[in-house]
């Protein structure tokens, strides 16, 4: 299917110190769930007088398709999001993230694991922890070594392990959500040390979701309310590189009739941008669901006109 691409004349917005972004993994077209976040996240960034850029997340080549990148960026346009910057790929950014793997390894809070899922399961299971399907395995240290150092540079160069962050104790994340109030998490409950290079060698979205941020002088990040279990990781990750700490707000996220979050992997539709008036229909089923009232509902309102009014109706989230 070809999709339409438009460009909408919006006003440019104002300079200013906020900078917020949408970072889309390219294994498929948008679906409804992620044209909410992209929603959320621009209005929120128009609202407050900043800029919003476009970050392609395809670290993790073996799932990310070329095209997909291309339809993305045709979605966003159709729907008149368009961004201030030029578009980043984090697969271009490896550099940085093995500069910040360097400085963790400086800081001595590395080390390398040779644990298969399965592995971590069975010490799990011996201790009585069972884990749900849908639950994150809490990293029971198996191969954390009882004193903590600074690895050969060679030693990042072989694969067929992992490299974790070692935490210290009582790790103990408290941060503010602008729409949810006072999150905390305790990273050795709740998480354990957590893998930041993978064995197959490429970065984890962990890692390089925060150099990117702070690369990129974020300092807003809107998205859904799944990746809200990942902030306190990346706070702490913020907190010993030396980054600052953006403001995080969560979205609603949009559910299946099972109740199971819209995802790529579980086939969810793609948004149907082939003209203006379909792009319309589900920017409209988007400001729905994140709680928008009062918009302009009229046959012949132009989609730049429905987003000026989709950003006064933002709330302003402080």
């Amino acid at each position: 299917m070809i999709l339409a691409v438009s460009t909408f004349k919006n006003p440019p917005p104002p300079t200013g110190g906020y900078r917020g972004r949408f970072a889309p993994s390219p294994t498929g077209p948008l679906h409804a769930g992620s044209l909410v976040a992209a929603l959320g996240s621009w209005l929120d960034a128009r609202k407050n007088g900043g800029k919003w850029l476009l970050r392609i997340e395809d670290l993790d080549t073996p799932r990310c398709l070329p095209e997909a990148t291309r339809q993305i960026q045709a979605q966003l346009l159709a729907c008149g999001l368009s961004w201030d910057e030029e578009v980043v790929q984090q697969s271009q950014r490896q550099e940085a993230h093995q500069r910040a793997l360097e400085r963790l390894n400086g800081l001595q809070c590395l080390y390398s694991c040779t644990c298969s899922r399965q592995t971590i399961a069975n010490a799990l299971a011996k201790l009585g922890i069972e884990t749900s399907r849908n639950q994150e395995m809490v990293y029971p240290g198996t191969c954390r070594p009882a004193t903590l150092i600074s690895n050969p540079a060679e030693s990042f160069g072989e694969l067929q392990r992992a490299w974790r962050i070692a935490l210290p104790q009582n790790c103990h994340i408290e941060f503010r959500d602008l729409a949810l109030g006072s999150q905390n998490q305790n990273l050795n409950t709740e998480v354990g040390d957590f893998v930041i290079r993978r064995t197959d060698g490429l970065f984890t979205y962990q890692l390089a979701v925060v150099v990117d941020d702070a690369e990129q002088n974020i300092t807003h990040i809107v998205r859904g309310k799944d990746l809200l279990s990942n902030t306190a990781r990346q706070i702490y990750l913020q907190e010993i590189l030396g980054y600052k700490r953006p403001e995080y707000l969560h979205l609603p996220l949009v559910l299946d009739e099972h109740g199971e979050k819209l995802s790529k992997q579980t086939l969810a539709t793609q948004i149907n941008t082939q003209d203006a008036k379909h792009s319309l229909i589900e920017l409209r089923k988007a400001a729905t669901h994140l709680g928008l009232q009062n918009l302009p509902d009229g046959e012949n309102v132009t989609i730049a006109e429905w987003l000026l009014a989709a950003t006064h109706a933002w709330p302003t989230f402080s």
